[in-house]
């Protein structure tokens, strides 16, 4: 994979030569829950996601595989690397690709630019795992409204498929995207959105990359929202499992404005 990858027009990142297309067989829909979940508000109740800052790492790789459910070996992941568009070092788009190859499944790029709804339901629909990678949050929730993933998303997570995201794919789960800017202003500059409101997969805001010299901007930007934060660092990540959500890794945790687990 090439690391200078320049991201003007459609890119294709190499992966490895087995994959290939396969049949799913769709799980059935969930009823919609009534009372309001502390992970997924008002969406539908069986839902599973892992939200992450650096992907599936040893330290929550067990959990990953549990939140799964069955042998990894041959399920189809597509893998959406929009967000590196902007980035100057792409080296971490080839890692991402490297995690998900080494637990046996298989890899379909799915670049969200250019897409549109239909186009890019037919590329989704059969997948096992729906897994966002990482890079600029804004240009990826610019691509995220643009192509139209925002509207089919919450079917497909319905129809039994799993989410992941990794750093920006983590924040574009959260309502809206406001805590992407509370480390890194810069960010900001390459998309300008006046609307931040993003997926509402979950009901609490990510801080991807935490570490502790962070902890004063991540408090100060905590009392500028009403949603509770979960701050992640390279070894930990949250799973939503219907009414379940936790924490894993390693390290102790650190949540702010009430975020509670429910195990």
């Amino acid at each position: 994979m090439d690391s200078n990858w320049e991201g003007v027009g459609k890119q294709e990142f190499p992966v490895s030569e087995n994959t290939k297309n396969r049949g799913f067989l769709e799980a059935s829909r969930q009823l919609a829950e009534s009372a309001r979940n502390p992970c997924l508000g008002t969406k539908k109740y069986m839902k599973k996601l892992f939200l992450s800052s650096a992907g599936v790492v040893p330290e929550t790789q067990k959990d990953f595989l549990n939140l799964i459910g069955r042998d990894p070996q041959g399920l189809l992941v597509a893998f959406i690397p929009t967000a590196a568009y902007p980035e100057l070092d792409k080296s971490y788009v080839k890692s991402a690709v490297d995690q998900i190859e080494s637990l046996g499944m298989i890899v379909r790029q799915v670049d969200l630019v250019g897409e549109n709804q239909d186009s890019l339901y037919q590329k989704l629909k059969d997948v096992d795992i729906i897994w966002v990678n990482g890079g600029n949050t804004f240009f990826l929730l610019d691509q995220i409204r643009k192509s139209g993933f925002d509207q089919i998303i919450d079917g497909l997570l319905d129809d039994g498929k799993i989410y992941v995201g990794l750093s920006a794919g983590s924040y574009v789960a959260c309502p809206t995207n406001e805590a992407a800017k509370w480390k890194h202003i810069d960010d900001t500059e390459v998309v300008k959105l006046n609307n931040l409101s993003a997926l509402s997969l979950v009901d609490f805001l990510i801080i991807a990359h935490y570490e502790d010299k962070y902890e004063d901007a991540v408090r100060t930007g905590a009392k500028t929202t009403k949603y509770p934060v979960v701050a992640l660092t390279d070894k930990q990540a949250v799973v939503v499992r219907g009414k379940l959500c936790t924490i894993v890794g390693t390290g102790s945790k650190f949540t702010l404005n009430n975020f509670k687990e429910t195990v």
